[in-house]
């Protein structure tokens, strides 16, 4: 069925899309485990949704050019790192690193590269953790260590990548700086949005658990037990 995907004129390119397709079903494997844990076992739940992609070669050689390489398999194997790709939804970003924790406790797994764009968004405003894994694939010739790019977002924070990669696609290097300035701000009211929720979040399992008093010392939750007495 794999190969069926794959028209003739990228055959040469079915083996390394069949290694980057097993990686992602190990790792996707993994997370639903996690997934379903969370929903049956525990309290609340840090995933939200998780989406799974291996890259078409066609986009491998855009990237490849882009980056001024020659599109060849050799270098699509040695210099993209994202061929195979998962991105996490989180409620929170909290979340976002307690999910980053259990990938990383998982002792075969290795991380390669972390890209904290949360702590330090792009200029344009981007969040989102990105994180570079090593993963173990076993092939009837041995075992291939394979890299997987995991993307870990809030929902605002997907919100925003997802409309921000629609309007602004084809109009990125030709975009004025009206267009930009622009996007920047909705980033900043996300980012601001994110965090009201999380303090509600938190004001919230305070109440729940009736544990106010040692809450107060968030500015927020602080706020809230003055207005109340």
């Amino acid at each position: 069925m794999f190969e069926s995907l794959v028209p003739d004129d990228l055959k040469p390119w079915r083996e390394l899309l069949l290694i980057h397709k097993f990686a992602v079903d190990e790792i996707r494997t993994r997370l639903n485990n996690l997934d379903e844990e969370f929903q049956n076992i525990h309290d609340y739940n840090p995933i939200e949704h998780i989406t799974y992609r291996v890259k078409h070669p066609n986009k491998i050689q855009e990237k490849l050019m882009r980056l001024g390489l020659e599109p060849t398999i050799e270098n699509a194997r040695s210099q993209i790192f994202d061929i195979a790709g998962i991105r996490i939804i989180c409620a929170f970003s909290k979340d976002i690193y307690d999910v980053y924790e259990m990938i990383r406790g998982q002792s075969d797994l290795k991380v390669v590269e972390i890209k904290d764009y949360i702590e330090h968004p792009k200029d344009n405003g981007y969040k989102s953790l990105h994180v570079h894994i090593e993963v173990p694939v076993y092939l009837s010739n041995g075992v291939v260590r394979t890299r997987v790019e995991i993307q870990l977002r809030t929902i605002a924070m997907d919100f925003w990548a997802s409309v921000e990669h629609k309007l602004y696609y084809k109009y990125r290097d030709k975009s004025p700086s009206k267009i930009q300035t622009e996007l920047k701000e909705c980033a900043d009211l996300i980012s601001e949005l994110d965090d009201r929720m999380y303090s509600l979040k938190k004001l919230i399992t305070c109440l729940e658990n009736d544990i106010g008093e040692k809450c107060k010392d968030e500015d927020y939750i602080a706020e809230y037990f003055k207005e109340v007495k």
